[in-house]
């Protein structure tokens, strides 16, 4: 059983998250995972590629839907590269709606005073142009990002991988960089804060996306404006999410 440690200002789950073993992922929304002796469907929160792993096989982290009605009564928050009968295991987050949460929590909370400062006023999802960001923190738009189109971590020669098709998805985050430099017109800052649910030594591009070329042009323009780019570690357990620590990026 893993120790829980309560840190001030930490963010502890009402109910411990439950361990189970995936199956195989059924489609882009569910995963099939076996709970002690029973198969569930289970929702997958990120519809998109988990780097080229095989999530089959791989022990996971549930939570369980506070609506009796819903099809899929748990959510797969985690899972981890350590083999299933491991009693020390590391877990890789992958709910990336649920980032959000983490970051509004420890923004409220003075945890990221070395980013925004602390006794800042917190809103959320504010319009800048065409673009919905996730944050106006007083004057600061501050936009959230949480790839998991690969992961910088040792993958275990026993864990299965897949060939996937290269990444190219990379309009929006093209659209809502964009638009931060242009928020400096009027406004101080302008952060782009790239969170991780695991330990991610400081995020580089391994594998280029089709349009890479596109992409690095507009985040060098836009950091030429003044746009910061961030990055912050997350971790969590079957108890809760702890903010490991943030840092400057250079891209």
């Amino acid at each position: 059983m893993e120790k829980k440690e309560t840190v001030p200002g930490d963010i502890q789950f009402d109910v411990p998250l439950k361990e189970g073993l995936i199956l195989e992922r059924e489609s882009r929304f569910t995963m099939r995972v076996q709970i002690r002796k029973e198969a569930v469907s289970c929702h997958c929160p990120t519809t998109g590629r988990i780097a080229d792993i095989d999530v089959s096989g791989r022990p996971c982290l549930l939570s369980r839907s506070k609506d009796p009605k819903r099809k899929t009564p748990y959510t797969v928050e985690a899972f981890s590269l350590n083999k299933p009968g491991d009693k020390a295991k590391s877990w890789i987050g992958i709910n990336q709606n649920a980032v959000n949460r983490y970051v509004e929590h420890y923004l409220a909370n003075g945890g990221f005073s070395g980013i925004v400062g602390t006794g800042r006023t917190v809103y959320r999802e504010q319009f800048l142009g065409e673009s919905k960001l996730d944050f106006l923190v007083d004057n600061i738009y501050l936009e959230v990002k949480t790839p998991l189109q690969q992961l910088q971590i040792e993958i275990p020669p026993y864990v299965k991988l897949k060939k996937s098709a290269p990444f190219s998805s990379t309009d929006r985050f093209v659209r809502h960089i964009t638009e931060l430099a242009g928020s400096l017109q009027k406004n101080q800052r302008a952060i782009l804060l790239t969170c991780f649910i695991y330990d991610n030594p400081g995020f580089t591009v391994i594998e280029k996306s089709t349009n890479y070329e596109q992409v690095q042009a507009a985040v060098a323009r836009s950091q030429s404006l003044g746009v910061e780019i961030w990055q912050a570690n997350f971790g969590i357990n079957k108890n809760g999410v702890k903010l490991e620590k943030y840092f400057p990026l250079e891209i």
